[in-house]
C-alpha cells in the first residue's frame, strides 16, 4: 500500500478531510469511481494540489483527502462547483450521507519505521490534548500523521499499520478508529 508521505504535498495550505456514508461495498465503489471521474472531467482548478479517495475497509464509506494550496481557492471552487459535481455523483449513488468537512493543517507526522509497507491506514478524529497516545510507539504502528484543526482544538489522526492485526490488537486505537484504503488519486502539480 502506498505510504500516507507519499500523498502529502508540501505546499498544501490546507488539508480537507471529509467522509461520505454510503452502505454497502457497491454503493461506495460506485461513488468513488463517479467522484474520480468528475475531478478528473473538472480540469486543475486553481488551488487544488491533490486529491484521495480512500474506501473503508468494511465497505460503508469513504473517506477524501484534498489538498488546496488555501482555503480561499477551496471555497471559491466549492461555490463554483460543488452543487454540481455532487448532484451528478447523487443521481448515480442516491442517499449517501455526507457528516461534513474537515478543514485542517499537517501540523507534525511521528514515524516509527519508515521502511516496511503499510498493510492498514486507520483515520480518527479526538481532542488535540489527546494525541500523545496516538502517536507513542506500539508493536505494528509504522507512522502518525497529526492534523489540527485552525481552531487547534480537534486533531485527526491518519496512522500507518503494518496490518489490521496490529491495529486491532493496539488499544485504545481499535474503537476510535477506522480503516481505509486508497482507492483514487489526482495529483495535480508534482511533488
Amino acid at each position: 500500500m502506498t505510504r500516507f508521505l507519499d500523498l502529502v504535498h508540501p505546499a498544501a495550505g490546507t488539508a480537507l478531510l471529509s467522509q461520505w456514508l454510503t452502505g454497502t461495498s457497491e454503493r461506495s465503489r460506485t461513488a468513488a469511481d463517479a467522484v474520480t471521474a468528475e475531478w478528473a472531467a473538472a480540469g486543475k482548478p486553481a488551488g487544488r494540489l491533490a486529491q484521495h479517495v480512500f474506501v473503508s475497509a468494511d465497505g460503508t464509506g469513504l473517506l477524501f483527502y484534498a489538498q488546496w494550496t488555501s482555503d480561499a481557492q477551496h471555497l471559491a471552487w466549492a461555490r463554483a462547483h460543488r452543487a454540481g459535481t455532487v448532484s451528478r455523483v447523487d443521481a448515480l449513488v442516491p442517499g449517501i450521507e455526507r457528516p461534513g468537512l474537515e478543514r485542517t493543517r499537517l501540523h507534525r507526522s511521528v514515524v516509527h519505521d519508515a521502511e516496511r509497507p503499510s498493510g492498514a491506514l486507520v483515520v480518527g478524529a479526538m481532542a488535540a490534548d489527546a494525541v500523545a497516545d496516538t502517536v507513542a510507539p506500539a508493536p505494528g504502528l509504522l507512522a502518525a500523521h497529526i492534523h489540527l484543526t485552525p481552531d487547534g482544538g480537534r486533531a485527526i489522526v491518519v496512522a500507518e499499520w503494518a496490518d489490521a492485526a496490529s491495529h486491532e490488537a493496539a488499544a485504545p486505537f481499535g474503537h476510535r478508529f477506522k480503516r481505509y484504503t486508497l482507492h483514487a488519486s489526482l495529483v495535480d502539480v508534482g511533488h
